[in-house]
C-alpha cells in the first residue's frame, strides 16, 4: 500500500479513502526523522531526539501526542524496555514510497558509479563469472546480502540431438542449444533401441526440430502427432515420444533456474538477525534457494526497483528482513533478477539506486558479451 500524497493538515492521522491513514506534513517529518535515526543508530528515537532531527520548532509534548498517534496507526511501536519507538514494517513502506522513490531517480555517486562500472565489466565476458560478481558486488558496496539470478536464455534454439543407448532401456539424450550450450538427459523408454535407431531417430528430428525455439517445440511436437499420426512409421512415433520426455518443462516459463548469493554472513553484524536459530533457519533458505527464487521470481515483470519489506514477502524467514531487487535485460528482454536481503533497518537511500545500477550495468555487461 502507497501512502504518497495523503497529507491531512487537520489532524496528525486519520483515516483516508480506501482505508489509507492521512498524515498531516508535521506528522510526515516526525516519522521521516525516527525512521532515518533509527536506520543510522539502531536505537529507540526518543522525543528529544526527534525535536532536535525533524527541523520542527514543537515541544517535547508535542512531539510525544504525535508519536502516540503513530503507534496507534500501526507506523511505529514501543519496545518494552524503552520510552523511545522504532518504526514498523508499515512506517518503513510509507518512509520508502513517500520519500525514497523521489530520491532514487538520482543516480549513485560519481565515484561509486565509475568503480562499479569498471569491476564488473573487467571481469570477464562469460555470464556465469559476471553473474558472480554482480553478486559479490552488491554484497561488497551495501554491506548485505546480494543475490542475483542465473540469466534465462531469451532465445533458446534447437541445434543438434543425439541419442546414445544406456542399460535397462535408458537412453541418453543429448542436446546442443544455441550451438554450444550442452545439455544431458536420461531418458526411461520402453524397449532397447539399437545404436542405428537411435541415429535415425535423431536424425529425423534433427530435420524437424533444428533451429526452433524451446519454447515452441512441444508444441510443434504434438501438432506434428495431431496432423500425420496416421501416416507416421514406429520410427518416427518412437523419436517423439523421446523427444517429449527430453523437452518436458524446457519452455521459458517453467525452466529451472538458479541464483547465486554472495555476503550472507554480512547478516550476522545486525543485531535484528543475531539471533542464532534465526540466522540457521535464514542461511537455510538460502541454502536451499527455493523460497528466495520464487520470491525473486515475482520480480521479473516489476518495473525497476522492486522493495519488499518484512512480512510483505509472504515468507516468514523474512519476517525480518527487507528484499531490494531489480530485473536486468539482455536485447532488451528481461532475463533475471538480483538484489540484495538485509535487516528492515537498512540504508534504503544507498541501497536502492546501488541496485538499480548494479542491475543496468549487468544487462550492459551480457549485452557485450554475446
Amino acid at each position: 500500500m502507497s501512502y504518497r500524497g495523503l497529507i491531512d493538515s487537520g489532524g496528525e492521522g486519520r483515516e483516508a479513502a480506501g482505508g489509507a491513514v492521512a498524515l498531516s506534513e508535521r506528522a510526515q517529518r516526525l516519522l521521516t526523522a525516527l525512521v532515518e535515526a533509527y536506520i543510522r543508530d539502531g536505537q529507540p528515537v526518543g522525543s528529544r531526539t526527534l525535536t532536535r532531527e525533524s527541523g520542527l520548532s514543537v515541544s517535547a509534548a508535542t512531539v510525544r501526542n504525535v508519536m502516540a498517534d503513530l503507534e496507534q496507526c500501526g507506523f511505529v511501536s514501543s519496545p518494552h524496555t524503552s520510552a523511545g519507538r522504532i518504526p514498523t514494517d508499515k512506517g518503513y513502506r510509507f518512509f520508502v514510497d513517500a520519500f525514497l522513490k523521489l530520491r532514487a531517480n538520482s543516480d549513485v555517486d560519481h565515484d561509486l558509479s565509475r568503480t562499479l562500472e569498471r569491476r564488473l565489466v573487467e571481469r570477464s565476458d562469460d555470464p556465469k563469472v559476471l553473474v558472480a560478481s554482480a553478486s559479490q558486488l552488491l554484497s561488497y558496496f551495501t554491506r548485505l546480502a546480494g543475490v542475483v539470478t542465473v540469466p534465462r536464455q531469451a532465445h533458446a534454439a534447437v541445434t543438434q540431438i543425439e541419442f546414445l543407448a544406456l542399460t535397462e532401456n535408458r537412453v541418453l539424450a543429448i542436446l546442443v542449444v544455441n550451438g554450444r550450450e550442452v545439455q544431458n538427459r536420461i531418458l526411461q523408454v520402453e524397449r532397447p533401441f539399437p545404436a542405428e535407431e537411435l541415429r535415425r531417430a535423431a536424425n529425423y528430428l534433427n530435420e524437424q526440430l533444428s533451429g526452433r525455439e524451446l519454447a515452441d517445440v512441444r508444441s510443434h511436437l504434438l501438432a506434428q502427432l495431431q496432423q500425420t499420426r496416421v501416416s507416421m512409421n514406429r520410427l518416427m512415433l518412437d523419436a517423439i515420444g523421446m523427444a517429449q520426455q527430453m523437452f518436458a518443462g524446457s519452455d521459458a516459463e517453467s525452466a529451472p533456474v538458479d541464483m547465486v548469493i554472495a555476503g550472507e554472513t554480512n547478516l550476522m553484524g545486525f543485531a535484528e538477525l543475531s539471533d542464532v536459530e534465526k540466522l540457521r533457519r535464514l542461511f537455510d533458505a538460502f541454502n536451499e534457494k527455493r523460497d528466495i527464487l520464487h520470491l525473486l521470481d515475482q520480480c521479473l515483470r516489476a518495473d525497476r526497483v522492486q522493495i519488499f519489506i518484512g512480512h510483505e514477502s509472504g515468507y516468514r524467514i523474512l519476517d525480518d528482513c527487507s528484499v531490494v531487487t531489480a530485473p536486468y535485460t539482455v536485447d532488451n528482454e528481461v532475463v533475471g533478477v538480483l538484489g540484495v536481503i538485509g535487516p528492515t533497518r537498512m540504508a534504503y537511500e544507498r541501497v536502492i539506486p546501488i541496485v538499480d545500477l548494479t542491475a543496468r550495468l549487468l544487462g550492459s555487461a551480457l549485452n557485450q558479451s554475446r
